[in-house]
């Protein structure tokens, strides 16, 4: 493996300029910084990342906690921040805790310096006097109430539910079901509200159906349980985009037709969204930008900027109108 000094040779510099150009310094001659571009070309140069984060005083890692990687959420989540943190030279290293509120409160107690140098982490089922102050820098995602004094990133749940029932409303539906409804999940509860302040302000009954998990199959079967009563819902909010796919899977099923005789929203905008007979009309957050204020916020803190106090960063939101509701 090619070394600084075998690339210092073949260019003709020292080893000093060859590390000013690797390293990114702009106080590099053009023509040097050629020659060692060249050299670093042709000798197949690649910089031990492990050595450079040492002598940075850095371990290369951080830490993404997720509830579970086959919700399509956090998956593609997960591919955002893992490319947000290359940027910075970070590995990611990820662990799902299935919601299960042992396995957060573990996870989050083992994140050390010697492990990683921050975590980002979306909590589910911890409660705020399970858990101490992670020993990194660390981030909180989604809504979940954790009483820490740590940055958060998220959008406005409330704001979001309420637009997406707003446009059933408008499209002339009456009778609007949410599936979805957790008693102590964060998120849920926000959504909840948003829902209910709609319907609130049109004078519509609420129609609650709860899902404790957010699958495929939780969705079916609320969407089965509403179509069984007397009068079913004419349209239907979901609180994720899975829980939509089942419940129109649901509805099909029940030999109605989507939109026509009832009209589905989702949340979270993931890539099958737009792809699904009928395309989903849904909830979307820029998961782009939640991906990057969150590892930029680690970087801070991680930078030794542990002085300003606790910041909140909301991104923003659009609502994608597809062939589910028009």
């Amino acid at each position: 493996m090619a070394t600084l000094k075998d690339v210092a040779v073949l260019a003709g510099v020292s080893v000093k300029t060859v590390s000013n150009v690797v390293n990114g310094y702009g106080f590099v001659k053009p023509e040097n910084r050629r020659r060692v571009e060249d050299a670093l070309s042709a000798t197949g140069y690649r910089p031990n990342i492990g050595a450079r984060n040492l002598r940075r005083g850095r371990t290369g890692f951080i830490a993404l906690v997720v509830p579970e990687l086959s919700i399509p959420y956090f998956g593609e989540l997960a591919g955002g921040i893992i490319a947000a943190a290359a940027e910075h030279d970070w590995n990611v290293l990820i662990e799902q805790t299935q919601g299960d509120r042992d396995r957060e409160r573990e996870t989050i107690a083992a994140l050390g310096p010697h492990m990683v140098d921050g975590a980002i982490i979306s909590p589910q089922a911890v409660e705020t006097a399970d858990v101490a102050l992670p020993r990194v820098p660390a981030v909180l995602l989604g809504e979940h109430p954790l009483a820490l004094p740590l940055d958060h990133v998220g959008i406005d749940n409330v704001t979001a539910a309420h637009t997406a029932t707003r446009h059933l409303i408008d499209a002339g539906r009456r009778r609007i079901a949410v599936i979805g409804q957790h008693p102590t999940r964060g998120t849920a509860v926000q959504r909840l509200a948003g829902y209910r302040q709609a319907l609130r302000e049109a004078g519509l009954p609420e129609i609650v159906a709860p899902a404790l998990r957010y699958h495929h199959h939780d969705g079916a079967e609320a969407m089965a349980a509403l179509l069984a009563e007397g009068d079913p819902p004419d349209a239907v909010f979901c609180f994720n985009d899975m829980l939509a796919f089942g419940a129109i899977r649901a509805a099909v099923d029940h030999g109605l037709s989507v939109p026509h005789d009832i009209a589905v929203v989702g949340f979270d905008n993931t890539e099958h969204s737009a792809y699904s007979v009928p395309a989903l009309t849904t909830i979307a957050p820029d998961k782009a930008a939640l991906a990057k204020a969150a590892v930029d916020l680690v970087r801070r803190r991680a930078g030794g900027d542990t002085d300003l106090p606790p910041q909140h960063v909301q991104i923003p939101f659009v609502l994608e109108v597809r062939e589910s509701t028009r």
